[in-house]
This record gives structure tokens, sequence and C-alpha cells, in this order.
């Protein structure tokens, strides 16, 4: 889980950075996003199939169920991963919305995560 937490908080960090074009601050927002949902399915004794189509989905769809996130805020969070397919796929731009969406996102997924872990998982933290 500690390799989880480092590289979720670290990619935050860079996301933060304006030096970065907004393609990479949006990925690095977004990998922190994929990285607090991970956590959530290891601390709740699941993972997913990272060679298979679909785990990123699967671990956004999932976090109402392994720490309670809200309904509308995973909506959200699935709307960038749409947006993350779009830019790494097609190459499209990534608008400054979209950059600043993903930071907060992550960072609010982040803390949620931590004040699940705390009340549920101490032993994780």
């Amino acid at each position: 889980m500690g390799i989880y937490w480092l590289a979720a908080e670290r990619n935050l960090g860079d996301a933060a950075l304006p030096a970065l074009s907004p393609e990479n601050r949006f990925d690095v927002a977004y990998k922190a996003i994929m990285q607090c949902a991970m956590i959530a399915l290891h601390a709740n004794g699941y993972r997913t199939l990272t060679s298979r189509p679909g785990h990123h989905q699967t671990a956004i769809q999932s976090l109402p169920l392994t720490i309670g996130l809200a309904t509308e805020e995973t909506i959200v969070l699935d709307a960038l991963r749409k947006q993350r397919n779009l830019a790494d796929y097609d190459g499209g731009p990534v608008p400054d919305s979209a950059v600043q969406t993903c930071l907060a996102c992550a960072s609010t997924l982040l803390n949620t995560l931590k004040t699940w872990l705390a009340k549920n998982r101490p032993d994780l933290l």
C-alpha cells in the first residue's frame, strides 16, 4: 500500500506544476485517481486484472462500494476517465478546465480515501 500512497501523492504534486503541459498535468492527476481507486480495492481484498481492458472503469466505478464515495463524485471521475482515453488514444488537447477538475478530484479522493482508511483500515496507514 505504501508504494501506491507515495506514487499518488507524488503524482498529485507533479500535476500541480505549472511548467508541465496541460496534457501531462491531467495525466499525472488522473494517475493519482487511479492509484487511490486501486488502494480502495486492495483495502477491501479485491484487485482488477490490469492486463484486461476495462480495469480503469472497474476501479473507478467500484469506489461507492469500496469507500462509500458518492455516486455524483464517481460520475465525475468516470467522465475524467473518458477524457483521459481521448487524450491518450486520440491525441486530443486537454482544456485547462479539465486539468483543474482532475486536480481537484484527485485531491478530494485522496483525502476521502485517507479518512476511510483511518476509520476502517488504520493498519494500512
